[in-house]
């Protein structure tokens, strides 16, 4: 396709740090195909971890420098970078971007605005608010599950038929063939399982409510250590708890690592204890790593694992639901492993970035097609 006949894309995120979310956005945009899009990134803060791997793959990105989450001068710059850019379609990504995203491109006359939704926001009602008030100057809302999209609709108020659903995707290879991670380096013996989690240590998280199902479990089978990885607000008063309940020669805060693919790879199982999601990309790459999952069944989750083929579903906030089905895993070590086999096959068949990419470049062409704006552009 010639170079002018391309569907410029402007695609705006709150930041660019190593998270869930913001590693989906990178994953989408870099595969795009470029002899048909040509795709900018717009971060609203500064320069995160995951600007060089945007910049290496030729993906112009302009880091808006807000001076807070709330800073609403950012709005004003975003719509003159966009005005300069003149997209077809401006996706946004996360709460804050979308909220700037809708207000920018609304102002700068970007034909398609596409908000998306990556969590069933439960910490406060104002993000509900402001999505529900804002929403008539969206086209689609995309859902990353089937639970967020019904959410969406039933708490948050938004319009159905403006919400579509493209789950999350994984590089299966990645994780499956990743290096193994030595657990001595945390003073774990080579012979005691390791149970990982991850994620930022943020209430939504769960984290507490793993410590204290580890601690009502007792002597779990085989002596296992835990492993949990990330970093966030919430260290201190998980430290405080790891030392009130006795845990410290078992429980393990390395903080952020770039080695989690091998941390799930040396792993025994994985835990995933969150509140609420939206659709946890962690269970999918401890999947994908080839581990049983355990996991509380909140938002994407029973989207993900299949309870008893691929792994154990709890409900949340249940510690001696989630400390019964620990110990159940532990117990069973060989079945453990037919249920991570079984979970890394599904990932391999479903949730691949071919398909979420395929599934984004489809919705971009039908919306500019409904408005006339590049009819010669097909569908893939």
């Amino acid at each position: 396709m010639p170079e002018d006949a391309r569907l410029r894309l402007a695609f705006c995120v709150t930041e660019l740090d190593p998270g869930g979310a913001e590693r989906a956005l990178v994953e989408l945009v870099t595969r795009l195909d470029r002899t048909r899009f040509a795709p900018r990134v717009y971060c609203l803060s500064g320069r995160g971890a995951l600007v060089d791997r945007l910049e290496g793959a030729g993906i112009e990105t302009v880091l808006l420098r807000a001076r807070s989450r709330w800073d609403l001068g950012v709005v004003g710059r975003l719509k003159d970078e966009l005005v300069r850019q003149r997209p077809h379609v401006l996706q946004s990504w996360l709460f804050h971007a979308n909220l700037a995203g809708r207000l920018a491109g609304w102002w700068g006359g970007v034909p398609v605005i596409i908000s998306g939704i990556r969590v069933a926001e439960r910490r406060s009602k104002w993000p509900l608010r402001l999505d529900r008030w804002t929403q008539r100057l969206v086209d689609a809302h995309v859902c990353v599950s089937q639970s967020v999209c019904e959410f969406s609709e039933r708490v948050a108020g938004l319009d159905r038929r403006k919400l579509r659903v493209i789950p999350n995707g994984v590089e299966a290879s990645r994780f499956s063939e990743a290096p193994p991670w030595d657990g001595g380096t945390l003073g774990i013996p080579p012979e005691s399982p390791v149970m990982v989690a991850a994620g930022r240590l943020d209430r939504q998280k769960g984290f507490d409510l793993l410590l204290r199902a580890i601690a009502d479990g007792g002597r779990f089978p085989r002596d296992p250590h835990w492993v949990v990885v990330g970093e966030g607000p919430e260290r201190k008063n998980l430290e405080r708890q790891i030392a009130e309940l006795g845990l410290q020669g078992s429980v393990h805060l390395p903080g952020w690592r770039a080695d989690l693919p091998g941390i799930l790879r040396a792993a025994t199982g994985f835990v995933l204890s969150s509140r609420w999601e939206g659709m946890p990309n962690v269970v999918l790459e401890a999947m994908a790593a080839g581990l049983p999952v355990v996991a509380t069944g909140v938002e994407g989750v029973r989207e993900l694992v299949i309870d008893p083929e691929t792994g154990w579903i709890v409900p949340p906030d249940d510690v001696v639901a989630l400390t019964t089905a620990l110990r159940a895993l532990l117990t069973d070590p060989a079945g453990g492993v037919q249920r991570g086999v079984a979970g890394a096959r599904r990932v391999r068949e479903t949730f691949t970035w071919q398909r979420v990419c395929a599934a984004y470049s489809d919705l971009y062409c039908e919306m500019c097609r409904e408005r006339q704006l590049l009819p010669q552009v097909g569908s893939t």
